[in-house]
């Protein structure tokens, strides 16, 4: 029997149900690339900073929190997606700006990402990272986070940059069809 791992995207996408792929379409259509990418630098800078607060309103960090939530959870179903989006030649004329912060492998195929990121740190991880750097970067704490917060850090960024790619490559077959 197949456990279905609900993404919670009603608080903040108005929506209960979604495929994986449209909750990552309306999560970018909530926070660009850009900006995701920003804010979760922000939260991390401020996490680890004590006795300062984020200045961004509670609400849009708790906003982001939830939004960042889901997109995990769809994440992690993305990570048995296999060649799904796999790219077996690159450009010649490709920009190391649209890899972003992926290695070339990465970036062939996406679904990669996900595989190593859940390897190395199970669902339950990341949404505990995210929890708590969002809860020190909210209020004037003595004391940081106790656990290793870079290595989630990391992977979510390139989470990030793979699902962006994805849907960008998602949106260019669609292109091609018509």
């Amino acid at each position: 029997m197949k456990k279905h791992l609900p993404f919670e995207s009603r608080f903040w996408s108005g929506r209960k149900k979604h495929s994986t792929l449209a909750l990552i379409d309306v999560f970018f259509q909530f926070h660009d690339l850009v900006t995701a990418k920003e804010r979760l630098h922000l939260i991390m800078q401020y996490a680890v900073q004590r006795k300062t607060r984020i200045p961004e309103d509670p609400s849009v960090v708790f906003h982001f929190h939830q939004s960042l939530r889901s997109f995990l959870r769809a994440g992690w179903c993305l990570r048995n997606k296999q060649g799904k989006w796999l790219v077996h030649s690159l450009p010649e004329q490709s920009s190391p700006l649209l890899q972003g912060s992926l290695s070339e492998e990465e970036y062939r195929n996406p679904a990669k990402v996900f595989q190593n990121a859940f390897k190395e740190y199970p669902l339950e991880e990341f949404e505990e990272f995210l929890s708590e750097v969002v809860h020190f970067s909210l209020g004037t704490f003595n004391n940081v986070p106790e656990r290793n917060i870079v290595g989630p850090y990391l992977h979510l960024i390139k989470m990030l940059d793979a699902t962006w790619l994805i849907l960008e490559r998602k949106n260019s077959k669609k292109e091609l069809s018509i």
